[in-house]
């Protein structure tokens, strides 16, 4: 039984400010290792579920976060970028199910700290017209796999947005959102207590779970934050120009939709 961990920031337990996820500032390395412990729950809850291989991926920023030392020693961690699907880099079809730790809900959206990808260049991505957060986008992708999404974790308003797209994973809402920088949370202790128990019952039943799926071919279109970052976008010679801000491109399945998302948002880099 193979679990593959997508492990994000914005969605734990503690973290509330842009601040706590940029390195350089004693609240990143106070955040980082409450993101390694809600991880190391996840990772200890596979194992007592029956896994008998657990991958984690940082998926957050540099994606050097995770402290390797502090993590359960049964876990595989892959660190750095750019690497293949970014988020999903190391998933492929031997997995059995993704877990989504530490995730956040959608640009546009009322969760803490909500952002798609990189709160710069987005302000909306929408594969087949449906409007997706990185959940979404990472879980449609997974789903090209055939391997299904069995446990998130993030806040109260993550967990509104994602229990349609995979209804039978198990959730966990570690905060309760008061706006995009405010949350009631609970404890760090409770929370990793939650994060176990739902990874360990997750894996018992992923088998039984259907992958999320975007059929394809499909359009998939990315509102940008302005007109000059669409016009940056626009010069790839697949984008086609929708509007002042939006562009789109042609996807044979949610793979392609993650290469150009990762793609447009590495350039945006050219207009910071």
């Amino acid at each position: 039984m193979k679990i593959f961990i997508s492990a994000d920031i914005e969605g734990v337990a503690g973290v509330v400010s842009p601040l706590q996820g940029t390195p350089g500032n004693p609240e990143y390395e106070r955040a980082r290792r409450l993101m390694t412990d809600e991880v190391d729950a996840a990772v200890v809850g596979a194992f007592l579920g029956g896994a008998t291989e657990v991958v984690v991926n940082d998926s957050h920023g540099s994606m050097i976060n995770l402290l390797p030392e502090a993590l359960d020693p049964r876990a595989d961690l892959i660190l750095g970028k750019p690497k293949p699907f970014n988020m999903a880099a190391g998933l492929d079809r031997a997995f059995d199910a993704m877990f989504l730790v530490g995730h956040h809900g959608a640009a546009g959206g009322r969760g803490v700290l909500a952002h798609t990808t990189n709160g710069f260049a987005f302000r909306a991505v929408r594969l087949a017209g449906r409007p997706l957060g990185e959940p979404g986008i990472y879980g449609a992708y997974a789903g090209t796999l055939g391997v299904p999404v069995a446990l998130v974790t993030g806040d109260d308003r993550t967990v509104e947005e994602t229990r349609p797209l995979f209804p039978e994973a198990e959730f966990v809402a570690v905060k309760t959102a008061l706006g995009h920088r405010a949350a009631r949370q609970i404890s760090p202790a409770r929370a990793r207590t939650a994060i176990r128990a739902a990874a360990a019952a997750a894996v018992a039943r992923c088998r039984a779970m259907a992958p999320f799926v975007v059929p394809g071919p499909f359009v998939a279109e990315f509102e940008m934050n302005s007109p000059a970052l669409a016009d940056l976008a626009a010069v790839l010679p697949p984008a086609r120009r929708l509007d002042a801000t939006t562009v789109a491109f042609d996807c044979a399945d949610a793979a392609d939709a993650v290469g150009w998302m990762n793609a447009l948002s590495a350039l945006s880099a050219a207009l910071r």
